[in-house]
This record gives structure tokens, C-alpha cells and sequence, in this order.
């Protein structure tokens, strides 16, 4: 196992450990706080090494997906936690270079997926591994937010509990991103559960999460507390 792969493990396993406990505690508060800038720098960083990986160290076992494959999912991972963060970071109503850059970048990994989709389906053996819906999953997944962030700029930004659902959805499909990926995808986890139902439990977790909270923020006037107020500010 060469160090890269270790410090990309590592960093998914704090990943989505700080991610359960980041959703367990108040939110806003100082544990919330902590707990999420772990999770933010731990999902960075593992995507900034599935990108190196998968270019400069690439799985041979047959099946893998390939770097073009990785690639653009590790990118978009990587940006999904990027604009999640400055979210709540950045002052309300605030647009800038982040979000015209962000906005590219979403983009480009939607027309690249698109590509290789349609690439892939013109070729047999992908075909046959379903790569190309693989492919148009993901573009549709990049493109959804890249609307989003064109509707952010094309408003002068973003407030409210509008806010804080982006940070929220943001964060969550990221960690739903490497929770599926850890625990069905290429699970790390101890032989004797490899291929369990019970793998689902923890892979989905974080997309139960998500729905729940969105519910909450957008539907009830929770967003208004204390708690999400500091949230919003920090």
C-alpha cells in the first residue's frame, strides 16, 4: 500500500467519521463547528488524492473504474465540499470570483461525464459494465448544482434559509459521496461484512440525513434559532 493510498484512506475513514458526528450534535455551536471543519479539510483532502491516484497510481484489478471515470467524480466531491464551506462562511448576499469559478467548474465536470458517457456508449465492453449511465448519472449530478450557482450569481447571492439548505445539501451529498463509495463501492471495512445488506445502513445514512434537515430548514422556521444564526455568521 504506498503512502498516497494510505493518506487517502485515512482521510476518507476521519471523513466520515467527523461527517456522523458533525450531524449529531447542536448545530451552530462550537463541537458543530469543529467537527464540520474536520470533515470539510478530511473530504478535501481525499479527493485531492483520488485525483492523483487515479491518474498516477490507477487500480488494475479488472472492472476498475478508469481515471476518466474517477477523475471528474473526485472533482466535483472536491467542490461540492469547497462551495458547501464558503457557504456559510462567505457574508450573506455575497458574489465573487469563488462563485464564477465554482460555477466553471461544475460545468466542466458535467460536459466532461457527458462526453465520456457518450463515448462509452459506443463502446461494447463499457457498455456492457453500464459505464455510459454511470457517466450521465454523474453529468446530471454536476449539472444540477451549476444551475444553482448560476441562479446564486444571476440573484446577487444567497440568504436566509436558502443559505443554509445550500451548505446543508452540499456537505451531505459529499459525504454521501464517500460514505457509498467506502462502504459499497470499494469497501474497507472488515471481511466478514463485505456484500452485507447491512452495508446500506451507513452507505445511505447520510442521504436519510440530508432529506431530513432540508425538510426542517426550508419547511419550518428552525433556521431562525440561536444555534443556526451562529451558523450563518461564523
Amino acid at each position: 500500500m504506498t503512502p498516497a493510498l494510505i493518506v487517502h484512506i485515512a482521510a476518507g475513514s476521519l471523513g466520515i467519521l467527523a461527517g456522523f458526528a458533525t450531524v449529531a450534535v447542536t448545530k451552530g455551536e462550537t463541537l458543530h463547528r469543529a467537527f464540520g471543519t474536520a470533515f470539510s479539510l478530511s473530504m478535501l483532502t481525499v479527493s485531492a488524492f483520488a485525483v492523483y491516484l487515479a491518474l498516477f497510481q490507477p487500480p488494475l484489478y479488472p472492472g476498475a473504474a478508469p481515471a476518466s471515470a474517477t477523475v471528474p467524480v473526485a472533482i466535483l466531491t472536491f467542490y461540492l465540499v469547497a462551495t458547501g464551506w464558503m457557504t456559510v462562511r462567505r457574508t450573506e448576499r455575497g458574489v465573487g470570483p469563488f462563485e464564477y469559478g465554482a460555477l466553471l467548474v461544475a460545468t466542466g465536470v458535467a460536459v466532461a461525464m457527458l462526453t465520456f458517457g457518450l463515448i462509452a456508449a459506443g463502446n461494447p465492453v463499457e457498455r456492457l459494465q453500464g459505464f455510459p449511465v454511470r457517466y450521465y448519472a454523474f453529468a446530471s449530478f454536476a449539472a444540477f448544482p451549476a444551475l444553482l450557482d448560476l441562479k446564486v450569481i444571476l440573484q446577487g447571492g444567497i440568504s436566509g434559509a436558502a443559505r443554509i439548505a445550500r451548505h446543508l445539501w452540499r456537505m451531505c451529498f459529499a459525504f454521501f459521496f464517500a460514505a457509498s463509495f467506502f462502504f459499497l463501492g470499494q469497501p474497507r471495512v472488515a471481511a466478514f461484512v463485505h456484500h452485507s445488506p447491512i452495508l446500506y445502513v451507513p452507505a445511505l445514512a447520510p442521504l436519510v440525513i440530508m432529506i431530513f434537515w432540508l425538510i426542517r430548514v426550508r419547511l419550518t422556521r428552525w433556521f431562525k434559532s440561536d444555534a443556526v444564526t451562529a451558523l450563518g455568521n461564523r
